[in-house]
């Protein structure tokens, strides 16, 4: 019994984390984060309308938790967000004739082994903040893994994913 709830505890564990989207940050310690005060879009590639309103909900969301206001041009952070997804197969194997064991039949001629390829969606988002002034890259988050076939759970995964990567956001009082 003791095993089966450890196996159980295990495999649920695991579950979660294929479910969790990777996320990765970096910054620049040399930026001032107290200077920027506001933000303003560069650009949003998602590949479509969609992704790009929805990506662009959950960043202005999170900027905005931290203290920042958007402007429509001009702000003291510079914005893009790159958007991409890719279909990576997986393969499924089912063994038919195996029969009464190893030894029985084993993998002889009776054995017929079918493989099905399923296309599964695999995103990345890479959030982008320049410095508006001088032009450089002094925030990075990015987020594999951020897809699965279903539209609700992508949104949801989407703003998990966002929200997670600005935990790491250096607070203005850090820099």
């Amino acid at each position: 019994m003791k095993y089966f709830l450890f196996s159980i505890a295990s495999v649920a564990i695991l579950g979660i984390g294929i479910l969790t989207a990777s996320v990765k940050t970096d910054y620049s310690h040399a930026a001032d984060f107290q200077t920027y005060k506001t933000f303003s879009w560069i650009k949003v590639d998602a590949g479509d309308s969609l992704w790009t309103g929805r990506i662009k909900r959950a960043v202005e969301q999170q900027l905005s938790a931290k203290g920042l206001t958007m402007q429509p041009e001009g702000g003291d952070l510079g914005v893009a967000a790159m958007g991409r997804t890719k279909e990576e197969q997986n393969y499924t194997t089912f063994y038919d004739g195996i029969g009464g064991g190893w030894f029985w039949r084993g993998f002889g001629g009776d054995t017929m082994a079918t493989t099905s390829v399923q296309e599964t969606p695999v995103g990345t988002l890479s959030i982008d903040l320049f410095d508006g002034k001088t032009k450089k890259l002094v925030w990075r988050g990015t987020s594999t893994e951020t897809l699965t076939k279903n539209a609700d759970k992508n949104t949801k995964k989407l703003d998990d994913a966002v929200r997670d990567m600005f935990k790491k956001f250096p607070s203005r009082s850090e820099s």
